[in-house]
Formats: structure tokens, sequence, C-alpha cells
């Protein structure tokens, strides 16, 4: 059989029976639309939280007290873990590759200035924090390199913060207090918005020394280390724990960085968008059942029409290729209708409720149309092998 009379065929087979085909293409393009749904918004939550992290920068080491991992040791060593400080972070400087060192404590205090007052998320942070995670200063400047064990009582404003309490007048220079003390206004950041659900731009930043004095701690929350891009990242890593290790007498302490924390992000998000690709997929082989079914019916219904064809001259693998060609045409229609409406749900979506992260990767809609052919043809092998295998006197007297 020639290939346009074999094109011919199957689609005028499948145009007889309209309604048929119809919800049979259905069945597959319902599977393919939740797929491309689900995984367009599995990637978009996937680039959403990478985007979140990576926004700082990547070459961010975060060092905080204790171990995350326990690990067997006499009773005498229990409680032994010493705090993080100040000078512990003064002695991160000299490590290899560094380029920041910023210790960091987080709490929560009240500001008032002139009968204003609000409540915020305090940080105490060193000099390097905004160079180092990448935040620029919209008035002013920030904290200055004073002696982080002595440090003077100034402060910096979050856009929001100092909007509350200033409105349009410019804070430079004026006093508020911040959990009861003095502090002078050096500098208002630019507005950052939400990471995470933390609002950066409704903050204050002061100087850890005296962070760690107002909140009565002995240990820093955190020390982030910023090193160079290209430097190898063990090494890195070496140089802070032979350092901490040095000063702390064990490795009372925890090293996380920021490159390895998203490939963990990475790998558990690839993960999340797999799995509802797959529950997605289930749809895929319920449109494989109906494409199994139609074309079972097909053949008992057409068993005439095959005794016909073979009766001029078509052989077994041509009937065959006949009905296999049938399966995947209605599997292809099916798979490109569940693409359109997959990637026209997913924008809709995305038009109603702009804050939800939606991304259609194309990756994925490729692989389910792939995936809808081979259902297709897999469906439709045993009912075009049967009509194949049909004796063509057998199929004619069945007229």
């Amino acid at each position: 059989m020639r290939y346009a009379d074999f094109v011919n065929f199957t689609y005028a087979s499948l145009r007889a029976q309209r309604l048929r085909t119809a919800l049979t293409a259905l069945g597959i393009a319902v599977g393919i639309a939740a797929v491309i749904l689900l995984t367009s918004i599995g990637e978009g939550l996937h680039r959403f939280i990478i985007d979140e992290f990576t926004q700082f920068g990547t070459n961010i080491i975060g060092v905080s007290p204790g171990r995350i991992q326990t690990h067997g040791a006499p009773l005498g060593a229990v409680n032994t873990v010493r705090p993080l400080t100040i000078d512990d972070a003064l002695a991160l400087r000299r490590a290899p590759y560094v380029q920041a060192v910023v210790p960091v404590i987080q709490g929560n205090a009240e500001i008032t200035h002139i009968g204003r007052s609000r409540r915020v998320t305090l940080y105490g942070v060193g000099a390097e924090f905004a160079a180092a995670f990448r935040m620029r200063v919209a008035l002013g400047k920030f904290l200055p390199e004073d002696d982080p064990r002595t440090p003077r009582a100034f402060a910096v404003l979050g856009s929001k913060a100092a909007l509350e309490l200033f409105g349009d007048n410019n804070p430079l220079g004026d006093r508020i207090r911040v959990g009861g003390e003095r502090y002078r206004v050096v500098g208002v950041m630019q507005a950052k918005g939400q990471v995470l659900g933390f609002d950066l731009d409704d903050t204050v930043f002061i100087p850890v020394g005296r962070a760690l004095e107002m909140f009565n701690r002995e240990s820093l929350m955190e020390i982030d280390v910023t090193y160079e891009p290209t430097a190898p990242l063990a090494e890195v890593e070496e140089g802070i724990k032979r350092i901490l290790s040095a000063r702390h007498g064990s490795e009372d302490y925890t090293v996380t960085p920021q490159q390895k924390m998203l490939e963990v992000f990475g790998t558990v998000l690839d993960a999340v968008t797999f799995a509802v690709a797959a529950i997605g997929g289930i749809s895929l082989v319920v449109g494989g059942v109906g494409i199994l079914t139609i074309l079972t019916i097909a053949v008992a219904e057409r068993t005439s029409e095959i005794g016909l064809l073979r009766a001029v001259g078509a052989t077994r693998r041509g009937i065959l290729a006949l009905f296999l060609g049938e399966a995947a045409l209605l599997a292809v229609l099916g798979g490109t209708a569940g693409l359109l409406l997959g990637w026209g749900a997913a924008l809709a979506l995305h038009l109603l409720v702009p804050a939800l992260p939606v991304h259609t990767p194309w990756s994925y809609a490729v692989l389910a149309e792939l995936v809808a052919l081979c259902v297709g043809l897999a469906a439709g092998v045993l009912p075009a092998r049967r009509a194949a295998l049909l004796d063509p006197l057998e199929a004619l007297r069945s007229e």
C-alpha cells in the first residue's frame, strides 16, 4: 500500500466515527494537560525557590554553632559546645580565598521616633553585610568599619521602616530609639521586598556587638563567609574548619555552603516535579485503555472491511500498520490538544494568581507527547494484531 493511500485510509477511518474519535482523543488530551499543568507548577516553584536563594550570590558559606550530626562521645563531652563569637568572625578573615566575613544575630525590637513606633526585625551585623549579600544603600551609607566589639551606636533603616517613622523626610543624622537605646541613622537601604516570607524592608541594621548586648546573648546566630567565586569550595571549607577547630578545640560548629544546599534543594524539587508529572501520567494510562477499547470494537465492526482489503492484496503487515496508524494518530491528536489545553490552563492560572510561580518546561511537554504516542501504539498492538491475523475468507463471510 502506498504511503498516501495509507494516510488517507487512516484519516478516513477516524473521520467516519467522529464522536468516538473525539472522546478517545479527549482521554489522551486530559492526561497530557494534567502533566503539563502539574509540571508547570512544580518547575515554577523550583525556579522561584532557587532564584530566592541565589539573589544574594552563590559563593556564601554559613557557619552556625553546634553540630547537626551527632556522634558517640564520653559523658564528660556533653554540653561542651562553645558559642560563636565576634573573635571567631575576625579570625575567619585569615582563611584562604575569603572575601568577607559577616557575624549575624537576629531578633525583634521596637523602634521609636518622635511619637511614632514600630516593631521590626532587627539584624545585628558586621560592616561588610551589604556588600556580601549584594544589598544596596539608597541614602547615606552602611554601618562603618568600627571595632565590632565596641561599635558606635549607628543604625541603618530598611526602606519601609524609614517610611513609617520619617515619612518623606530625610532620616539621615536623626536619632531613633532601638530597644530603648539611642542610635543615629546613617543610612537607608534600597527596597528589597520579601524573600521566602521575610520582609527585608521592615528592618533595622545595627552593629552586631550592640545587638548581642541588647538581646543578652553570648553566641552569634551565624557567621556568613563569602569567598572568591573561582576558589575551590573544598579548600575554602577546610580553611574555615581549621581555624575554628583550633580556636574551639573541637568541631562544635556546622559549616553549610550555599552551593551544596542549592544542590540538595534542586534534587528534592526535581523529584517533586517528576512525581507530579508521574501522577499526571496516570491519566495517560486511562487514555491508553480508551484507545485499546475503541480499536478492539473497531476490529469487530470492520471485520468485513478487513477481509475485503486482504482480498484485494493487502498484506497482514499492511493491516497491522493501518490499525497502528489509527492508534498513533489518535494519540498524537489527543496529545496536541492536551499540550494546548495544559499550556492555556497554566497561563490562566498564572494570570488569576500572579503570586503563584508557573513555568512550562517544554522538555516535559515533548516527553509527554512522546509518551502519549507510545501509549497509543502500545494500546493499538493487540487490536491491530488481531485484525492482521483474521482469515480473509472468514472475514468476508462475516458480512
